[in-house]
């Protein structure tokens, strides 16, 4: 499977740099995998969609402000971007800025102390602090906006889903971003039920695939929890007929991992009633076309990059070659695109 068959061209100019006001009225491109037939409607038109008995699947982690600055001792000053907390007290972080080799000791302006631990991959590096960085966030971090929205973001808030409340996320789950408090009361009063898991999104997952082939690619991994609560309501919606509706390709991949780990679990003992039961931990779950989805019966999504995971993962759902038909016509249509574009529903 090469990483070419998942390319294609987009202009910068399609490429949203400012979310839509209010959150609710980006655009919805309805995709109906059945027929291959395209609507194109207004995002709180979701509801028209969904169902009662359906289950509506949310991410609720929250983006941590980890772009910090700090200045080494001979006073250059370097930036970090904390992507994954390994302990209390130690990070994996991008960092920018010249001659930050192991052991070298940098300051937090206006925070603690840190130290290079170790050299990682290309411009990566485990870093320690001399105390918890978190207290610190409100004051000296600034929340890591993707490297191709230009647009100075006015209220970081925006970069948050409405219902974001576990903090651990170094970028936003950014299908989410459409829903506004109103919208989910209004599914919840048409009967859809609404659950939540938590997937803590790392900024590799929006990195392109280098490798030529695509099976090849390691994908980094990322914190994920699905509690047994969810679990539960997942089971019983299942049980009753109703539709998993995930909003983004982190809840896609909370859902499927649990699934894999829990069809493990049952070669292993003999209690064959569950779909799914709670699951924490890491995943690096990697969704490619050829995949079986197990739990996932609808999808919300945003558009994706070119030659990136996330784009390999929503073709392995609707078909590759549909999908891009489909962001050919998104082009043509004048949909945008990336973190703060417009939404697809997978049906």
């Amino acid at each position: 499977m090469k990483t070419s068959d998942f390319d294609y061209i987009l202009r910068e100019s399609s490429i949203a740099q400012t979310p839509a006001e209010p959150r609710d009225s980006s655009r919805l491109l309805v995709l109906h995998r059945d027929t291959g037939d395209l609507e194109h409607r207004i995002f709180r038109d979701v509801t028209d969609y969904l169902r009662a008995g359906d289950l509506l699947v949310l991410n609720q982690t929250r983006v941590i402000p980890a772009r910090i600055y700090a200045r080494k001792q001979t006073g250059g000053r370097v930036e970090l971007l904390l992507l994954r907390r390994r302990a209390e007290l130690i990070w994996e972080s991008l960092v920018g800025g010249k001659g930050l080799r192991v052991g070298t000791l940098v300051r937090v302006e206006e925070g603690p102390e840190a130290e290079i631990l170790e050299i990682l991959d290309g411009s990566e590096r485990l870093i320690k602090f001399s105390e918890p960085i978190d207290p610190y966030f409100s004051k000296v971090g600034n929340v890591p906006l993707p490297p191709y929205i230009h647009e100075k973001l006015n209220d970081p808030e925006r970069y948050q889903t409405v219902y974001a409340k576990e903090p651990g996320s170094a970028a936003a789950p950014t299908a989410g971003l459409h829903f506004t408090p109103r919208l989910l009361e209004e599914l919840q009063v048409k009967g859809v039920k609404i659950t939540y898991v938590t997937l803590h999104v790392g900024l590799d997952t929006f990195a392109p695939v280098t490798e030529d082939d695509a099976e090849t690619h390691k994908i980094h991994s990322e914190w994920c929890e699905l509690s047994q609560e969810t679990a539960d309501v997942i089971n019983e919606t299942r049980a009753r007929g109703g539709r998993v509706i995930a909003v983004g390709t982190t809840s896609v991949r909370t859902l499927e991992s649990t699934a894999i780990e829990n069809q493990k679990s049952k070669i292993e003992n003999t209690d064959h009633s569950s779909l799914v039961t709670a699951f924490t931990g890491p995943t690096s779950l990697f969704i490619l076309p050829g995949y079986q989805f197990k739990i996932v019966d609808v999808m919300i999504t945003n558009f994706h990059l070119p030659r990136s995971t996330l784009l390999m993962l929503v073709s392995a759902f609707a078909g590759r070659e549909k999908i891009l038909e489909t962001y050919a016509t998104a082009i043509e249509e004048g949909y945008r695109f990336y973190s703060f574009g417009d939404a697809m529903l997978i049906l």
